[in-house]
């Protein structure tokens, strides 16, 4: 089997050279590369049939490929060189999905909590996507890694590649990303945004959880109400008709067999006013007027209004912290977190705190100025100013009201069972009652 011989740099950048057995030269860097080591030359040994047939590899990119690797100089893998299939089996490999795929948050938070151990392991990067990539089996996903490893190889970094695929990669993921490169400390950013997603999605299902009960509720009861009022209404009033020949109804029987009859002859009104309804809201949600008064609609509401609140502080919070503890300046972090905060009112409110903070002041007045904030945040902020640990002190704030949505949740859950409770009793029970007056009409006239 032909020999090679070559010089190579090993993750910590050091220069190592030795021999290695391949059928060819293509395979023979392949399998250099696969040990984590970046390919500086590579030629054939006299001897092989065809001595110095081979070109030497050209030297990795520097700067922008290595930089995308973990702290401490860990570096990243070699650009490919032309006419050893590099750049073409990535190509190969690569398939692109349907526009239908999506990446959920659970799948993309088990990727980056991989891709930091591989990192931390003092993988580089590329082979350390490439390695992810095999076993990945959303095909969207699978797609954005290959590609993203052509990009890294290419000379781009790694929160560049991430632009590419706005649909998967968030403002804040990529900021993240971008400044964990800068710093040097890319492993600890991924571990950190793995973290940050596990608990907003945490929050997400308690909140989730606390409208299942509800809806399932109201979905039951508005079925019932529609099958009684079309199919069964209808079958006593011609029963009573027939029987009291005339004779005047109760009142609260007239008033249930107005409203069967309306709703049976009403049904397409009714249904296109539904659909009108819910096209008016998709609508107003695709404008930023639309969002601002939706979304202050539920901040207000009764009974959701104080858990959104909590929920949006709690993201707020735990997003600001993550973000200036991985390195990102305050007025860029402020700027992610009011662009990725979910609620219109609040990135609204965010905006202002930006411009605060940028004319000079501190963060603590404007975020009491918004409105938004208990005066228990807005003290706790402004003691971490003073002390100089405010993400410590933001992600206290998270952490707090993560209890606060808990105990909210459980409240709302308690009071929605009784109110759900005595609605279905309030309705069924009426309309029972409705059908039972004729009878016992009927039966006093038989006496």
């Amino acid at each position: 089997m032909p020999k090679f011989k070559f010089v190579a740099l090993d993750p910590n950048g050091k220069t190592v050279s030795g021999n290695v057995e391949s059928e060819s030269q293509a395979e023979a860097t392949q399998l250099i590369e696969g040990k984590g080591y970046s390919v500086s030359t590579i030629e054939a040994l006299s001897g092989n049939g065809n001595p110095g047939a081979a070109k030497p590899a050209r030297r990795s990119p520097p700067a922008r490929a290595t930089a995308a690797g973990s702290r401490k100089g860990k570096a990243s893998k070699s650009k490919p060189v032309k006419g050893l299939g590099g750049r073409k089996r990535a190509k190969k490999q690569v398939t692109k999905p349907s526009i239908l795929n999506k990446v959920k948050t659970k799948e993309l938070m088990t990727l980056t909590r991989q891709l930091a151990t591989l990192v931390n392991a003092g993988l580089p990067l590329v082979r350390g996507l490439e390695v992810l990539r095999r076993q990945e089996k959303n095909p969207l996903l699978n797609y954005a890694l290959g590609d993203m490893g052509e990009s890294i190889n290419a000379g781009s970094t790694f929160a560049e590649a991430m632009i590419q695929h706005p649909k998967i990669f968030d403002k804040l993921y990529v900021n993240m990303v971008k400044a964990g490169e800068l710093g040097g400390v890319l492993d600890t950013v991924l571990l950190a945004l793995a973290e940050f997603m596990e608990k907003m999605q945490k929050i997400k299902n308690k909140v989730i959880s606390a409208m299942v009960y509800p809806v399932v509720v109201l979905v039951m009861a508005m079925g019932i109400l529609t099958f009684l009022m079309i199919y069964i209404i209808p079958k006593f009033q011609a029963i009573f008709d027939d029987i009291l020949d005339g004779q005047p109804l109760p009142m609260l029987t007239r008033v249930v067999m107005w409203c069967s009859s309306n709703m049976v002859t009403g049904l397409p009104f009714i249904v296109l006013t539904l659909g009108g309804i819910v096209g008016l809201v998709t609508y107003a949600k695709s404008t930023a007027r639309g969002r601002l008064v939706l979304d202050t609609i539920k901040l207000k509401s009764p009974l959701f209004g104080s858990l959104i609140q909590k929920t949006a502080i709690a993201r707020f919070s735990r997003t600001l912290s993550t973000l200036m503890n991985s390195g990102v300046p305050v007025l860029q972090a402020l700027t992610i977190v009011g662009e990725t905060s979910g609620n219109a009112v609040i990135s609204q409110g965010v905006a202002s705190i930006h411009d605060a903070v940028k004319e000079g002041e501190s963060m603590a007045p404007p975020i009491d100025a918004t409105g938004l904030f208990p005066p228990m945040v807005v003290s706790m902020v402004e003691v971490g100013e003073e002390t100089g640990d405010l993400p410590q002190m933001l992600s206290r704030i998270a952490e707090t009201y993560d209890d606060e949505v808990d105990n909210a949740v459980s409240a709302l859950t308690s009071i929605i069972e009784p109110i759900m409770i005595i609605f279905l009793a309030v309705i069924v029970g009426s309309i029972v009652i409705a059908l039972f007056l004729p009878l016992i009409q009927i039966i006093s006239g038989l006496s």
